[in-house]
């Protein structure tokens, strides 16, 4: 699902750039962003699922349903459309009873608990759906608790929604490719654990980015990142200009292993954040001042000589820093 429309360009040789920024991981906030995108056709589902219960509670009968308790009849559904923080839902189908006499209060508290509701379904994202977890959303959207054949069903639909989306076929040709294990904040009950998700992010031929895989795992090694990125080829993505990586050895080998001919960049945030780590807080804003620059030079010349400069600061703040012992 294309979030942006941004046109980064591509590196022919690791360390070497045609663009005026280098390519960077996105951080953890940018990569909720990226889910809450995805989760815009999950809303829809789940809306549409949730007011089908809205209506058999009005009712007093399922589809097809023969029973004395029946105080109406379904009587198809309309269109409309609904903006969330994400995206616009242009189609949502809501039903309607023959009498006249069904309102549906989704509407009312998805307005009023969205973030909540957005979280959620991110949640469901990264680490899968379950009964408990549904029930709590749309009790949310309800107002009421909704029965266990309810969420059984919703539970049914957002599964098979999270699957059709987890095997699409890919493009075949991405420009770049961010791979990253990040630290992700996931709540079970009334407990939050921190969780490795695997990411894939590619950015197309247009400059779209687009989340391609996730994988939750305990630990980060190179097991996981091939069971990713075979999933991603399989799927269809075989042509990758540059792949953008942290240092990590396990993801190394992945992509050592299964894009053989790729590219691959160290992501500029992961190297400054590396060398600035070593250098006393005082010398930071220079030496970061001067780093940047290098990352941001067109020129192989003039990147030549910043990095002298840089090896010139860099040894005189370690040297302040760390002097050296009197002789003698």
């Amino acid at each position: 699902m294309p979030v942006s429309k941004k046109k980064p360009t591509t590196s022919t040789s690791e360390g070497s750039t045609r663009q005026s920024s280098s390519p960077t991981l996105p951080e953890q906030d940018e990569f909720r962003q990226h889910l809450r995108h995805l989760a815009v056709s999950a809303v829809q589902v789940l809306i549409e699922q949730v007011m089908r219960e809205e209506l058999e509670q009005c009712i007093g009968a399922s589809w097809g349903e023969v029973t004395p308790e029946r105080r109406g009849y379904r009587n198809g559904s309309y269109t409309r459309a609904l903006v969330t923080s994400t995206g616009r839902i242009e189609d949502l189908k809501v039903p309607r009873d023959r009498e006249g006499v069904f309102h549906s209060q989704v509407f009312e508290r998805y307005s009023r608990y969205e973030p909540e509701v957005a979280e959620a379904l991110t949640q469901m994202f990264v680490s899968g759906t379950s009964t408990h977890k549904v029930g709590e959303v749309a009790a949310t959207l309800m107002g009421v608790g909704p029965s266990a054949s309810s969420v059984s069903r919703l539970n049914q639909t957002l599964t098979e929604q999270y699957e059709t989306w987890r095997k699409r076929p890919l493009l075949a040709h991405y420009r770049i490719l961010y791979l990253d294990g990040i630290h992700f904040s996931v709540r079970h009950g009334t407990q939050t654990d921190s969780t490795i998700i695997l990411t894939a992010l590619g950015v197309d031929l247009e400059g779209n980015k687009d989340v391609l895989a996730l994988r939750a795992c305990a630990e980060e090694d190179k097991d996981g990142w091939s069971c990713l990125l075979q999933d991603i080829r399989t799927r269809g993505a075989t042509q990758i200009d540059l792949i953008v990586t942290d240092g990590h050895e396990g993801l190394l080998a992945a992509v050592s292993a299964l894009f053989t001919a790729t590219p691959r960049q160290r992501c500029v945030v992961h190297k400054q954040r590396n060398v600035l780590n070593a250098i006393p807080h005082r010398e930071r804003k220079e030496v970061s001042t001067e780093l940047a620059g290098i990352f941001k030079s067109g020129e192989e010349r003039g990147c030549a000589a910043q990095f002298g400069r840089l090896q010139s600061q860099i040894s005189e703040a370690l040297s302040r820093s760390h002097p050296q012992p009197l002789r003698g």
